[in-house]
């Protein structure tokens, strides 16, 4: 065991790795200050390099971007009070006071070491849990395995921001359209529609940038305008931050202990741990009397910092240990692994545990690697804010739409990227979290494989009795119920709650109003109702699952109707909402119109020249940006895209034009 630990540090010594991890912090850290793109829009960002890499290459350059989002993505929420995430807003309550009190450099000192040190917790967590788990999880058979998986899509459902019915109704969505192509079990072709390129089923790298990345892009791009416009002060203090370090480290203990258990459990996600970090410290501090939390207190800033980076390294454990990811960006790591011939879960302890061990030490430097670059670049990338987005999702849009396209290697997988894009907008400003969307989406297929493995080997009564399940059975139980138990017993709601929630909702988007999400209850429900119908027309092996997953659905799908109506009747929509929220479907409009014409422009003429066009037409009427400046960055945006092609040897698609040309 020592050997291989100290084996896998030996693969970081060699220079051209270093070069890729310090890439993928590097990236992290950038994509970590603009507003909604987080974990998943880094790994997206990214996407397009893996298949130009070897396997460890392209792992640790994802593993730098991951480990330092959360150290950067408080930047702008201490400095300018935007938050670069939905977990960074909690630091508007202690952080952002901070710096209008002229201590915005301490603030930031004390988050970026405190981030390291969390992150560096959950690491050595998984360290000391590897040779634990081993014996355990190499002696599973199929009904641990499905236990487990039933587990993380249950638990990313219930646990996700409160809104359980919603965050449950979008899981199953996920499982149907995880069941699109060859089914593993009757080997038919299911929801293909005739489609070849539905065959495959639907590609994770489409769905996950759509859901997530060009989601983000289609609401910001409509603002045409910077995210921030005041000044930035960043003060004094950064050698004060290490001084609060020092004088608190039983917080970022709590704040690094909460954020792994947290990341253990698939889907919670890093919003939910950061308050729940915040609310212990909150809570230890007034015990004490000193507290001055909510005007500027450094413990504040301190704990959630701790608690986001160990969220992070926490849910590398059900990720690589179970194969379930612990988060949606870890959904991408586990897709990526599978590109490589991977599979996370038992057979990695067997089979690639030198890899498990290179990933914790990739954590372990690009933790390092990243509040030390915070530290040096605040300032610059706190100026960020300062860029109109269009500018940026000029060079994003074909960025993301280029990953997209390289494993379908299909055109259609353009249009779904648009698809999945309005959906996650949707998903966003109805308050549906989208995590469990994508994880149901990448357990689907085992899901559906090791149930019929365990129900064709075990009879009912040996395989629901098994230990391991039982204490399955138990904890889903216990999620279930001890919430229950919670809201009769609880007569109060403190402000924290209430502050807390507030933050999350306007974080996290929600400008829906009520009707509109009672339409969109109702959208879910007819799609399980037609999800149940096509599943009747396969075989018996092959419809179970799709029919339980649309009658769930359709159940769940019933429920969310009836609680929106009870809402809307509750709370009705004013007409300063409805106008807010006509504003904004216009302006969501213009920007997919946008981005459909620059699908159609790559169609017609080629990625070069339509990718040329595209943003040169964009930065002139959208960003409003000056005519020399404009072409300059489109040459860097093509010359980036032709690098990527001839170096980089990616797949672009050829248009209409180039084929005529190449025929005469």
């Amino acid at each position: 065991m020592i050997d291989i630990i100290f084996s896998a540090l030996g693969q970081l010594a060699d220079p051209t790795m270093l070069i890729y991890l310090l890439a993928g912090v590097a990236i992290g850290i950038i994509i970590g200050v603009i507003p909604g793109l987080g974990g998943t829009g880094a790994v997206a960002v990214l996407m397009p390099f893996i298949f130009m890499l070897e396997p460890n290459q392209a792992i640790a350059m994802i593993i730098g971007a991951v480990a330092v989002v959360h150290t950067s993505d408080v930047i702008t929420s201490v400095v300018l009070g935007i938050p670069g995430s939905a977990s960074a807003s909690v630091f508007l309550l202690d952080g952002y006071k901070m710096a209008q009190q002229g201590e915005g450099a301490r603030a930031l000192s004390a988050s970026f070491i405190a981030s390291t040190i969390g992150g560096l917790f959950g690491i050595v967590a998984l360290t000391l849990v590897v040779p634990i788990a081993k014996p355990i999880v190499t002696s599973f058979g199929s009904p641990e395995i499905f236990s487990l998986i039933i587990a993380g899509v249950f638990l990313t459902a219930m646990l996700s921001k409160g809104n359980m019915v919603k965050g449950l109704l979008v899981a199953a969505f996920g499982l149907a359209l995880g069941f699109v192509g060859v089914s593993p079990i009757s080997a038919e072709y299911r929801f293909t529609f005739g489609a070849e390129s539905l065959a495959d089923g639907l590609d994770l790298v489409v769905v996950a940038l759509g859901i997530f990345g060009l989601a983000e892009m289609i609401s910001l791009i409509a603002q045409k305008t910077a995210i921030a416009n005041q000044k930035i002060n960043l003060g004094a203090g950064w050698k004060k931050g290490l001084y609060d370090i020092l004088k608190y480290p039983f917080d970022i203990l709590r704040g690094s202990a909460v954020g792994t258990a947290v990341g253990f459990l698939p889907g919670v996600g890093s919003t939910a741990g950061s308050w729940l970090a915040y609310g212990q410290a909150q809570a230890f501090a007034s015990r004490k009397g000193d507290s001055q939390f909510g005007n500027g207190d450094i413990r504040g800033v301190i704990a959630p910092s701790a608690a986001s980076n160990g969220i992070e390294s926490g849910a590398l454990i059900p990720t690589l240990i179970f194969g379930v990811p612990g988060a949606a960006p870890f959904a991408l790591l586990l897709g990526v692994l599978l590109v490589f011939g991977i599979q996370p879960g038992p057979q990695m302890m067997t089979k690639h545990l030198d890899l498990v061990y290179f990933i914790v030490w990739t954590f372990a430097l690009a933790s390092i690697a990243g509040a030390v670059l915070s530290f040096v670049l605040a300032r610059p990338l706190a100026r960020l804010s300062f860029v109109p987005f269009p500018i940026l999702a000029a060079a994003l849009i074909p960025i993301l739409f280029m990953s997209g396209f390289q494993k379908p290697i299909d055109g259609s997988a353009f249009y779904m990227m648009l698809a999945f894009g309005l959906i996650g907008w949707l998903c966003k400003t109805t308050n549906i979290p989208r995590a469990p969307f994508l994880i149901a989406f990448v357990l689907a297929e085992p899901l559906e494989r090791y149930f019929f493995l365990t129900v064709k080997v075990y009879e009912p009564s040996e395989w629901l009795t098994r230990p391991f399940v039982m204490v399955v059975i138990a904890i889903l139980v216990g999620a279930v119920i001890i919430p229950i138990i919670k809201k009769h017993l609880a007569k109060k709601n403190t402000q924290f709650n209430a502050t807390a929630e507030a933050m999350i909702t306007e974080a996290e988007g929600g400008e829906a109003t009520g009707k509109v999400r009672l339409l969109t209850s109702v959208a879910f429900l007819g799609f399980f109702v037609f999800q149940f119908v096509l599943s009747l027309g396969y075989s018996g092996n092959g419809s179970l699952f799709p029919k339980t997953v649309g009658i769930v659905g359709i159940g769940l799908g019933i429920l969310s109707v009836v609680l929106d109506i009870a809402k809307n009747k509750a709370h009705k929509d004013t007409s300063e909402s409805i106008a807010k929220w006509r504003h904004t479907v216009l302006t969501v409009a213009a920007s997919s119109a946008w981005v459909l014409g620059f699908i159609w422009l790559v169609f017609a003429v080629g990625m070069l020249a339509g990718t040329a066009i595209f943003a040169i037409v964009f930065l002139l009427m959208v960003a409003r940006m000056k005519l020399i400046k404009a072409i300059i960055y489109t040459i860097g945006i093509v010359g980036f895209i032709w690098t990527m092609e001839n170096l980089a040897y990616m797949v672009s698609p050829v248009g209409y034009l180039q084929i005529m040309m190449g025929n005469a």
